[in-house]
């Protein structure tokens, strides 16, 4: 295997093709499968679970080989791409029957985890993200690209945890890096990470190769200047992408730049406790997104992801969101506009295959279809009065001659492959039509031209024959074969008869026998001419795919107002956040008894709301149902509230629920302070906080001492909107400290051995926590409830008063604290009191009793 020239001509070229791709798998191409061969194979073998066998032998050794069939082949890159993995495809070039001696290959194109477009390998509802990070002084650029429709964006971020946040949001599967960074845990843990050459990353670099794709002459049209980190990790990103595709890449037009400015910044800890796409479960049924994603197309679903994980501060945007789902819902065409849209496919991912030239007949037949829908999109929004409606249907734009271009040249339903021909519909090319009647109609011609010539020949036993040795022949016996006329032109002697061509049978020869071929190469040329059709108009049907897009986000919106009863919030310069009738979003659907709807009031002299009440009795639904219901009005959702005016929001943290990092090594407490710190540091006052249960992590009073400290400085030094959920009912006094701070709870009754949950939030303190009624609504043995309740008894008449925390230190019970040093113990103290070299014998055994006897 070393040395290459003992090998055959085959493993040499696969030693050549392999050795410009030695890190990811190569497909190679041999007749009608792809093999693998060797370390490809085996490893192959194993992810695919297919037969790995020996066959033949090269240098001398048996050779390893794996394979899978060519017209399968998809299937199983699937699997591959999934599991990460990266697939070199080298194909035969040209016509295997015309070459001589062994067939060229090539590796045509390289399928990566962020690089696949063909249908079967992707999410239908998710983006598809390639991501790039550039490291510098200032902090990171990011870049990526979803190659399924064009989308190329850049960013510039200050610090690690903004990083963290944009990755919790982007979610790529695969992403590329500098070789020589020294990067966090999170950013080495992604998956389908590609570690690069530095030079790859140049930002000077990268604007030359930027520069020379898009044809500019810098980048300031596309707003790009003064992001070098960014747009090197722009060119790493191209120049991956050029590499891996092999082809042109007409569908990127452009780069758009994000802001981290322009949104609400949620950090990863706040994505995943308010369960935007994902439930804590894995599954997206009982999400945010798995409520209110009604959309009927794959393009618009992707749109509404995008919207619901990057909530906009934009009040005019957002406005004209708000606006056009009013529209939709009063003027009753949303139904109508659905029942359109349902007919129409995924056009982005269509049109992208058709740039990258990998578009199948089925696509085209599917973005015909979806084009000549647009006249009656435009018809079913003709009573919505939107000014973002009327923006998007300019977007729609006009295409009844590509429309009817794609109807004349193909068929209703066409084959899954271009390669099986029968693509191009009847009439649309009058050399296809003709050398498909030849192949399909030869026999007819036979007949007719027999019939001909034995009128012409006045032979009536003339017959017209066919072999493969000889081809087509006119048969005259030997008794007439003085009659043959004289263009008649002797091909065969036999016995008894003689064979004949003319011209017009040679000519008819050589047609049908290479009709088939022909026919089929037509077809190919025809195929790559609509192609080239559609490129030519590839940045207008874009812009309506992109419409199209928007319109089902819009019109999956107005549906769920409607039909779950939700209202338009106000976006408001006033400082606060005023909910009426709230509700949860999620809980409210998955629950069988109506939900309880709450308020929440917040202005610039209530910023911090103390929230107590049992377990069990709503805290934390009423907490994440604030964050959603402002979360939602900064996408241009309506909300479930009777009414909610929202003053300026920058960002929303989280603290809630417990878990340990078990990957960076961290515990339960010390990811909840990690994430406190991370709120502690950067809420402002115009951040929404929620915390839940601070301090729970550790003892008593230092989760106490913590969850104060916590409190008093969100209140006073961040002065950010902050619910506060805590079972430390000391912290209720809070509120009488400072005039910022009130408290709510989440009412609950007792009726004699049955505890009842109201889900009422109400003003004041709550009085108790009933955690051993909750205890015991859980299934606890009523002899460990009767014990508990005995112990708590005692406590209580112990400590019926709040334990202020400045008391800690002089607690009754010693405790080891986070802040102090332990109490010294007695016999520490006794031992460095002792004086040895003064002490008699006696002195010294009457010591030692005094020591063991402490112990």
């Amino acid at each position: 295997m070393n040395d290459v020239a003992l090998h055959t001509p085959l493993m040499r070229q696969f030693f050549a093709a392999k050795s410009e791709h030695p890190d990811v798998l190569m497909f190679f191409r041999m007749g009608d499968f792809y093999e693998l061969f060797y370390d490809d194979a085996r490893k192959a073998a194993r992810l695919l679970d297919i037969t790995l066998t020996q066959r033949g032998s090269s240098a001398g050794a048996p050779i390893p080989m794996a394979g899978v069939p060519y017209h399968a082949a998809e299937g199983y890159l699937a699997r591959l791409v999934k599991l990460g993995e990266s697939v070199a495809i080298c194909d035969q070039i040209g016509d295997p029957a015309l070459a001589k001696g062994l067939v060229e290959r090539r590796v045509v194109r390289i399928v990566t985890p962020g690089t696949v477009t063909d249908e079967a390998l992707l999410e239908e509802r998710r983006d598809n993200l390639l991501l790039a990070i550039a490291a510098g002084k200032s902090g990171f650029g990011l870049a990526w690209i979803d190659l399924t429709t064009g989308r190329f964006l850049i960013s510039e971020i200050g610090t690690a945890e903004a990083l963290a946040a944009e990755l919790a949001r982007l979610q790529p599967v695969e992403s590329l890096i500098a070789e020589d960074g020294a990067w966090p845990k999170f950013v080495t843990a992604l998956p389908g990470l590609r570690k690069r050459a530095p030079w790859h990353f140049d930002a000077r670099t990268g604007e030359r190769e930027l520069c020379r794709f898009f044809g500019t002459r810098d980048l300031s049209g596309y707003g790009a200047e003064g992001c070098p980190l960014a747009i090197g990790a722009a060119g790493a990103l191209l120049g991956y992408v050029e590499e891996t595709q092999k082809s042109a890449l007409p569908h990127l037009s452009g780069i758009a730049v994000e802001n981290t400015s322009e949104t609400i910044t949620l950090d990863a800890a706040t994505r995943r406790n308010l369960e935007l796409d994902t439930h804590a479960s894995g599954g997206r049924e009982y999400s945010l997104l798995g409520v209110l994603d009604a959309t009927v197309t794959p393009m618009g679903a992707r749109n509404l992801h995008r919207w619901v994980n990057r909530p906009l501060r934009d009040r005019g945007v957002l406005e004209r969101r708000f606006q056009a789902i009013e529209s939709l819902i009063e003027s009753g065409c949303n139904a109508g506009l659905r029942d359109e849209l349902r007919g129409i496919g995924d056009l982005e991912r269509i049109l992208a295959r058709v740039a990258l030239r990998s578009a199948r007949p089925r696509d085209l037949s599917t973005l015909r279809d979806g084009l000549a829908r647009t006249p009656a999109l435009r018809g079913r929004l003709g009573a919505a009065d939107s000014p973002l409606i009327a923006d998007l249907l300019d977007r729609l734009g006009e295409h009844a001659g590509t429309a009817a271009h794609l109807m004349a040249a193909t068929v209703d339903q066409p084959p899954a492959l271009q390669r099986d021909g029968g693509v191009i519909r009847a009439g649309f090319d009058a050399e296809l039509d003709e050398l498909r009647a030849l192949s399909t109609h030869a026999d007819q011609f036979l007949l007719d031209f027999e019939e001909r010539e034995k009128t012409s020949s006045g032979i009536a036993t003339l017959k017209v024959g066919y072999n493969r040795v000889h081809g087509y022949y006119i048969e005259i016996s030997k008794g007439q074969s003085d009659k043959a006329p004289a263009h008649y032109t002797r091909r065969q002697t036999i016995k008894g008869a003689e064979r004949y061509i003319t011209e017009e049978l040679k000519a008819f020869e050589d047609k049908v026998l290479s009709a088939r071929e022909r026919s089929l190469m037509r077809e190919r040329v025809l195929y790559e001419a609509l192609l080239d059709f559609l490129v030519e108009r590839l940045a207008d049907l874009k812009s309506a795919a992109n419409a199209v897009a928007e319109l089902d986000t819009l019109s999956s919106l107005a549906d769920r107002a409607h039909a779950l009863d939700w209202n338009r919030p106000q976006l408001s310069e006033s400082i606060g956040i005023h909910v009426r009738r709230g509700r949860h979003p999620v809980v409210e659907q998955v629950r069988d008894e109506p939900f309880e709807p709450n308020d929440l009031d917040f202005n610039d002299s209530r910023r911090m709301l103390i929230v107590t009440g049992p377990n069990m009795g709503g805290k934390s639904t009423y907490m994440r149902q604030n964050a959603l219901i402002v979360l939602l009005a900064h996408i241009g959702s309506f909300v479930p509230a009777a009414s909610a005016t929202i003053g300026p929001i920058d960002r929303i943290f989280t603290r809630i629920g417990a878990g340990d990092d078990l990957s960076r090594g961290q515990s339960t407490f010390m990811v909840e302070m990690s994430e406190t710190a991370n709120i502690l540091h950067n809420a402002t006052e115009q951040s929404l906080v929620l915390m839940d249960e601070i301090g729970r992590g550790t003892s008593t009073y230092d989760g106490l001492s913590l969850a104060q400290a916590c409190a008093t400085w969100l209140a006073t030094k961040n002065r950010a909107f902050t619910l506060f959920a805590t079972h430390y009912f000391e912290l209720t006094r809070l509120a009488n400290e400072h005039a910022d701070i009130a408290n709510v709870h989440l009412d609950a009754v007792e009726y004699g051995e049955q505890l009842v949950f109201m889900h009422a939030v109400k003003e004041g303190p709550a009085n108790r926590s009933f955690g051993l009624q909750v205890a015991a609504l859980a299934g606890l043995p009523k002899a460990v409830i009767a014990d508990a309740k005995s112990t708590l008894a005692g406590l209580e008449a112990g400590t019926r008063e709040p334990v202020p925390v400045e008391s800690s230190a002089q607690a009754s019970t010693p405790q080891l604290g986070l802040f102090s040093p332990p109490a010294p113990s007695p016999i520490v103290e006794a031992m460095r009191a002792l004086d040895p070299d003064s002490m008699s014998p006696r002195d010294a055994l009457e010591a030692l009793y005094r020591l063991r006897k402490m112990l």
